[in-house]
């Protein structure tokens, strides 16, 4: 097979994961299977969700009889049994179906499988190939797992809403709304898409937040850093539509390492970090953050007790100057 075909199929498999949602199979990643016999495709397969079958066997019970001899194309490295694991091992199945070659994107970062699948392969006769160029698409597809098994912490996304004065309140205190709806769409939308939202008592006190996708996607695991501050039990982050978890600490100060890595084990992958400002800065102190997503209004909330009717640019116009932007428009 040619390097530009096992490109190809392997971009396949990687559109076929990509398709599934990413809370589908978590704490466990999407992963997607091609078999080509004959440079032709005889099934496809993908992890659909947790605690169902691995996108492998899914691609195999498809082939049939037609995966013998036939190219395995797997975003990442095919399972291979440990201690503990509930599923069958991903790589036995490809061997025991007499798949002659297996071309995966990434090792399995987790450390009690990397490189064990592709031997378990190469032992049952068969070629394997990890293919340069695609660890980062994988990486980026799981990132949350590879966080997990590589750092013990899961992924942690940097979540703000901010006026164009840097502001994320009005003079008073008042946070509802700096943003329009679209952006407050979009927000759901990630927070569906993520495994936990994580926010300070400040914000519970003051804003009294759902933190949920509402009706977005499934609602994410809720976590609050309440330190030695009372919490109203009222607060809608206590109500019944979703999990919350609530971490204290005597001294006020949560250890925010041991936060994270308490949510790792507990099959958190990626968290959202939505505030207020004493957490945000907390976490970047620690240097905490992999990723930020900041929403900017185009108003200026200074002086203004309602972000609601604090002055907005008309128009206003976007434009890039090097790594910096400009933000232009009439009030």
């Amino acid at each position: 097979m040619s390097a530009a075909l096992d490109r190809k199929f392997l971009d396949q498999a990687f559109a076929l994961a990509r398709r599934v949602h990413p809370r589908a199979t978590s704490p466990n990643p999407r992963v997607g299977c091609v078999l080509v016999k004959g440079g032709r495709v005889v099934a496809e397969g993908a992890h659909l969700g947790f605690g169902k079958a691995h996108a492998e066997p899914n691609a195999l019970r498809r082939a049939g009889k037609r995966a013998a001899g036939a190219t395995a194309y797997v975003t990442m490295e095919p399972c291979a049994h440990f201690p503990g694991k509930k599923t069958p091992s991903c790589a036995e199945a490809l061997a025991a179906a007499g798949v002659a070659r297996v071309v995966c994107g990434s090792l399995d970062p987790n450390p009690e499988v990397a490189g064990r699948g592709l031997a378990v392969l190469r032992r049952s006769g068969a070629r394997t190939l990890l293919l340069p160029g695609f660890q980062a698409e994988a990486e980026a597809l799981n990132r949350g797992f590879y966080s997990r098994m590589r750092r013990g912490r899961p992924w942690v996304i940097l979540k703000a809403a901010l006026s164009l004065d840097g502001k994320a309140a009005a003079a008073n205190g008042e946070s509802r709304w700096v943003t329009g709806v679209p952006a407050r769409e979009a927000v759901h939308a990630m927070r569906a898409e993520l495994d936990a939202i994580l926010v300070g008592a400040g914000t519970v006190a003051a804003d009294d937040p759902a933190l949920t996708a509402h009706g977005a996607g499934p609602d994410p695991l809720r976590v609050v850093l309440a330190g030695r501050r009372r919490l109203p039990r009222n607060a809608r982050v206590f109500d019944v539509s979703a999990p919350t978890l609530t971490y204290r600490d005597k001294s006020g100060h949560v250890d925010l390492g041991l936060v994270l890595h308490d949510l790792a084990a507990r099959g958190v992958g990626t968290v959202l970090v939505e505030g207020g400002p004493t957490v945000h800065a907390a976490f970047l102190r620690a240097g905490l953050v992999d990723e930020a997503r900041v929403f900017l209004a185009p108003k200026l909330l200074a002086g203004s007790d309602d972000p609601n009717t604090a002055p907005r640019l008309g128009t206003p116009k976007l434009s890039r100057l090097g790594d910096d932007w400009l933000i232009e428009g009439t009030l």
